[in-house]
């Protein structure tokens, strides 16, 4: 008896897969459609008015009721399918790069999730499954899903996935936490010539400071990374500039590493400060991102099913780990998540390059949208037909 109710389980799984698989594919020229569309109009973090808007059009057009502007944010949005007491979330992202666009692809993301609540409408409620999209805006540098667990969005989520594109396959993107912050000097403005020495040069602050940091990075830990641009350096070159700014990033394999990193490098733009006598403002711009904890059943299940879809993992000789930082660490922290990369053969172009936003509507990333889907869809399906994965993820909310 308990054989024949494993095979008739085992069976059910089946035939929902391919049911799965069969609404991907006959949704795919709309997915790659929707992929295409938020590629063509970049729109930057906050301001994604019409790529939340074609997300949530193709849901309601498969008749999948969207939330629109949820969690106090115009650009953010819900949709549900599925009414069972394990809830498991899908985040689409749809922001670009400030000059180069969709050059993290993010177009493929969106595309990839609402495929992911199409293919599960009408059959997660026979796994007791609830699918909750999120329509995730401002990732980059903006942390939009750390603003949208902090009001609700998450609420009675149990865990959480997407698929992010890359030159190559992973099991999961290495995460750094990271900080953002800005920092303003204020000087005083003299002519060049006649009267330097009344001057006080935030300029030349700044550039203290870049060597300082310079300096410093050899004595980083493992990890560790430190990346900036200056915003502000003077108007003139006859006018001693009395205001200038710099805005950095910094990396660190773990939040509290995250602390002691900044910590040594506030002290860089103090130095500047103090041989410039000028004075020194330092605020963080932006959220901080914490690093990533992946849910290790999650990412097997996703990487059988992303195989079965056609997937190939496996590092290529001389290929590193990929690595950055995302707002989904922070989301990783509540509940458990997975982020793994979508190959989309890129190579030699890699993220946050124009380069690699022409590859983001290229075949290799119109089957990642799909395939993406399908591996998800069934991910979902293998968590919540386990009883045992499915237990932990209820019973660990």
């Amino acid at each position: 008896m308990a054989a024949t109710q494993h095979e008739t389980a085992a069976a059910k799984l089946d035939r929902a897969k391919a049911e799965a698989r069969r609404r991907v594919d006959q949704a795919a020229d709309d997915l790659v459609r929707l992929s295409h569309e938020i590629h063509s109009h970049p729109e930057l973090c906050f301001e994604e008015h019409r790529a939340s808007g074609w997300v949530a059009n193709v849901l309601a057009d498969a008749g999948v009721p969207v939330q629109s502007g949820v969690a106090g944010l115009e650009t953010a949005l819900t949709a549900t399918v599925g009414a069972g007491d394990l809830t498991l979330g899908v985040c689409a992202e749809y922001d670009a790069l400030p000059v180069i666009g969709h050059a993290c692809g993010h177009n493929v993301i969106a595309a990839a999730a609402v495929g992911t609540a199409l293919a599960l409408d009408g059959l997660a409620q026979d796994f007791g499954l609830t699918v909750r999209l999120l329509g995730t805006p401002a990732e980059e540098g903006g942390g939009g899903k750390i603003l949208m667990l902090e009001r609700g969005a998450f609420d009675g989520v149990h865990g959480a996935m997407m698929v992010h594109p890359a030159p190559a396959e992973s099991r999961q993107m290495q995460a750094l936490a990271r900080a953002r912050f800005e920092a303003r000097y204020q000087g005083h403005a003299a002519h060049a010539s006649m009267f330097p020495e009344e001057g006080r040069n935030a300029a030349d602050a700044v550039v203290v400071a870049q060597v300082a940091v310079g300096l410093l990075r050899q004595h980083l830990r493992p990890g560790e990374q430190v990346h900036g641009i200056v915003t502000a350096s003077g108007d003139a070159p006859q006018v001693i500039p009395e205001r200038a700014a710099a805005t950095y990033l910094a990396r660190a394999p773990r939040s509290d590493r995250l602390d002691d990193l900044l910590r040594r490098l506030y002290a860089c733009f103090e130095a500047g400060a103090v041989a410039t006598q000028t004075e020194l403002t330092i605020d963080e711009t932006a959220l901080r991102y914490t690093d990533f904890r992946p849910h290790a059943a999650m990412t097997d299940s996703y990487v059988r099913n992303a195989r079965a879809v056609g997937r190939r993992f496996g590092r290529r000789a001389g290929q590193r780990q990929f690595g950055g930082s995302t707002d989904m660490g922070n989301i990783s922290q509540a509940m458990p998540a997975i982020h793994p990369l979508i190959g989309i053969d890129s190579a030699p172009a890699v993220n946050h390059q124009a380069e690699f936003a022409a590859a983001c509507v290229r075949p290799p990333a119109d089957r990642a949208v799909v395939q993406g889907a399908v591996a998800m869809a069934w991910t979902m399906l293998d968590l919540a037909a386990d009883a045992g994965i499915r237990s932990s993820l209820v019973g660990g909310a």
